[in-house]
């Protein structure tokens, strides 16, 4: 089970690498064309809105058809979808970045009804419905794809082509196609790994969840097993724990034996000292008969002498009546003595008598104490040897069970012993199956992701090559139906042969690349459109000449207008200054003024200064001057302009507003003069200028509120018109 479940594992290890190497590939848009990648990243980077992603990765296509349907779409499998109103970004940021081409599927409501199937057992169906899609892109793939039978060789092609229009292509399993239009594309074309990606991460999803599953049951199984093996150890534990019970037990038991021997051994030995003792009581007991027969035999004696003194006493004492009182005196001391000394005898004997038969009561019940020892000391020693043979009974028992433990234990030992033995085995040969497979997996995964870069740049140079050739084909074949290749021959040069890669091939392709780019794409009308830019040329060149011819004979006449200007110019001026400093000298009473050339040398292009000195001042320019003064000096050009060369009318709008009345008196002189040979509209608030005029006109409001215009000739005003005002 641990192999079945490591060889799971390491399935379930690489499915789930593979599966990372394709979502890495997603996101690095590995396998796409430069445009397309370009497009996508603009999308990613929120730079082109509405983008819906590459047409392949939403198509999900069966393994046995993906060659034939990367073939029906040829350069549309990098379509980048797009919502319609964000095509226009679309090509606007491909022109603006020289980031290749890009097919372009906007995804819009036209709807183009698929061919139907012919009823033919060759062929498979329409490519558009044999793929899945999400619905929202169904129309999309209908577009790209409805047009499209799938069969399964060139023959059924051939025969099935006949009945179809031209637009309609008919692709077999091998990747050739065969158009309506006769055009027969075959050979090997490029990798169709971006369009089996969507299978790929399908399928490996679902792996990934199976052997999830599958892990999921193992690991059940694994977990009843060690609870199996759990509960083996906690039954051998158990059992282990019972014989170090029993053999505990033993142990007690063989101790308890051991104790019993020793107080058997015990009683014994005081048993035989209470026999001893008692023996020795007895001899004791014996020798105290003796003593206290000997006593009395002692006692007699002395009582029978002291009866007998007592007698000789009386005798004595008869006799002593009869003696004489000396001898008497003698006799009596010499028996009062011995009568003394047979007394402390006799009460010396009565002590011993009684310590003897103390001594014998004491022996008497020291023998009857041992014998109730003697009595306790073999009941004990029965119970002892009963003990000892239960002891003996309860050894074999508990021996039985050790060796019917062992019997058990043993085997389970043995067996568990090598279980672990087994176990660390797996285990180590687990972990080196690992270490191996994740460097496996590890190196695997960087050999995909190598082959996919591989991959990605045999498919870029493939496409950079289809760019920098155009409509060049390497060979073309008579027997294949198609338009006429293009005249090339005489055009362009024949590729060379290469045998040898020069380092500076890639500068080479680069800059020859550029070149083919701006010469932009091959147009087979290109003699005739040369014909005809050749005679529009020449026609043009015709107006050029022209307008050169024109442009020299006015830049001539512009000679001559400027030098006619400037003589006509400083005749002019020379008169208006001379007009100027009079008209200055009359308005202002005194002082005097000029007109001043900035570039005297450029009379075109120069300009006026006027330079004045008021009277009792000294010369300043005008913007130095109030605004009365700047006012009248601007009065006095406009006069000498008008006196050298008059116009038939002149407007003046309120000149006199910053007047003051001798001012306004002279300017009125001067107006008057000058109207002999020009006629001004003066607008004025001013009655002093009024004064000048012949006709007055006047703006009021009527009683409707309308302006009404209002005109006064000052010659036809009578006195009576007067007197009536």
């Amino acid at each position: 089970m641990n192999e079945e479940r490591a060889g799971i594992l390491s399935q379930h290890t690489r499915v789930k690498t593979q599966l990372e190497v394709i979502q890495q590939s997603e996101q690095s848009l590995a396998g796409y064309a430069e445009g397309a990648r370009f497009l996508l990243e603009a999308a990613h980077q929120m730079k082109l809105k509405g983008a819906r992603g590459a047409l392949s990765a939403s198509l999900d296509v069966p393994v046995e058809l993906e060659i034939a349907v990367a073939a029906a779409l040829g350069d549309t499998l990098d379509a980048v979808m797009l919502d319609s109103d964000e095509i226009e970004d679309a090509l606007q940021l491909l022109e603006a970045d020289d980031s290749g081409r890009a097919v372009l599927l906007p995804l819009d409501d036209r709807v183009r009804q698929s061919i139907m199937k012919p009823n033919d057992e060759n062929c498979l169906g329409v490519a558009s419905e044999l793929v899945n899609a999400p619905e929202g892109l169904r129309g999309a793939v209908d577009l790209v794809l409805g047009q499209t039978l799938i069969v399964r060789d060139r023959s059924a092609a051939r025969r099935l082509i006949q009945d179809f229009p031209t637009h309609a292509r008919i692709v077999t399993l091998g990747g050739e196609v065969f158009r309506g239009d006769g055009l027969i594309v075959a050979g090997k074309s490029a990798s169709s790994s971006a369009l089996s990606r969507p299978r790929q991460k399908r399928e490996l999803t679902e792996s990934l969840s199976t052997l999830g599953v599958q892990i999921d049951s193992l690991n059940r199984d694994v977990e009843s097993l060690s609870t199996q093996i759990n509960r083996v150890q906690n039954d051998l534990i158990e059992t282990r724990n019972a014989a170090s019970d029993a053999k505990v037990s033993f142990e007690k038991a063989e101790e308890s034996e051991k104790q019993a021997g020793l107080e058997s051994e015990a009683k014994h030995r005081e048993l035989d000292w209470q026999k001893s003792q008692q023996v020795q009581l007895k001899a004791e007991a014996a020798e105290a008969e003796t003593s206290k027969r000997s006593l009395v035999d002692s006692l007699a004696a002395i009582e029978s002498e002291s009866a007998k003194a007592q007698e000789e006493l009386r005798t004595m004492s008869a006799h002593l009546n009869e003696a004489d009182v000396s001898e008497a005196q003698g006799q009596a001391s010499y028996w009062s003595t011995r009568a003394a000394v047979a007394e402390r005898a006799l009460a010396d004997a009565k002590m011993r008598k009684e310590e003897r038969e103390k001594d014998t009561e004491r022996f008497d019940m020291r023998r009857n104490e041992l014998a109730a020892r003697l009595i306790e000391a073999g009941t004990s020693l029965g119970s002892l040897d009963a003990e000892k043979s239960a002891l003996y009974e309860r050894e074999s028992l508990l021996l039985s069970q050790i060796e019917t433990l062992h019997v058990d234990v043993d085997p389970a030992e043995i067996e568990l012993e090598t279980a672990e033995a087994e176990e660390t085995r797996l285990q180590d040969v687990e972990a080196n199956s690992q270490r191996a497979l994740a460097t496996a997996e590890r190196l695997h995964g960087q050999v995909q992701l190598e082959q996919l870069r591989k991959q990605e740049a045999l498919d870029n140079l493939r496409l950079r090559i289809t760019d920098d050739f155009g409509l060049v084909m390497f060979e073309y074949a008579d027997e294949v139906a198609g338009p006429v290749p293009l005249p090339f021959e005489g055009m362009v040069e024949e590729l060379p042969v290469v045998t040898e890669i020069t380092p500076d091939l890639e500068t080479q392709l680069t800059r020859q690349r550029t070149q083919v780019r701006r010469m932009g794409p091959i147009n087979p009308e290109a003699k005739q459109e040369f014909d005809q830019e050749s005679e529009r040329y020449s026609f043009m060149s015709a107006q050029v000449d022209d307008l050169r011819k024109a442009e020299e004979d006015l830049r001539q006449v512009i000679a001559e207008l400027d030098e006619l200007t400037r003589q006509e110019f400083s005749k002019t001026f020379d008169a208006v200054d001379k007009q100027f400093r009079a008209m200055f000298t009359r308005l202002f009473g005194g002082g005097s003024a000029r007109l001043a050339l900035t570039d005297p040398d450029n009379l075109v292009e120069t300009g006026i200064e006027i330079e004045a000195r008021l009277p009792g001042r000294r010369e300043q320019g005008l913007a130095l001057l109030s605004g009365g003064e700047r006012s009248l000096t601007a009065v006095a050009l406009v006069f000498s302009l008008l006196k050298v060369s008059p116009t038939p009318v002149c407007v003046m709008d309120e000149v006199d507003a910053m007047l003051d009345e001798a001012n306004v008196g002279r300017f009125r002189d001067l107006l008057l003069e000058l109207s002999k040979d020009t006629q001004f509209i003066v607008i004025t608030h001013n009655r002093n200028t009024v004064q000048a005029a012949d006709v007055i006109y006047g703006i009021t409001m009527g009683r409707d509120s309308a302006s009404q215009i209002i005109s006064l000739r000052l010659d036809q005003v009578t006195d009576d018109m007067l007197k009536t005002r």
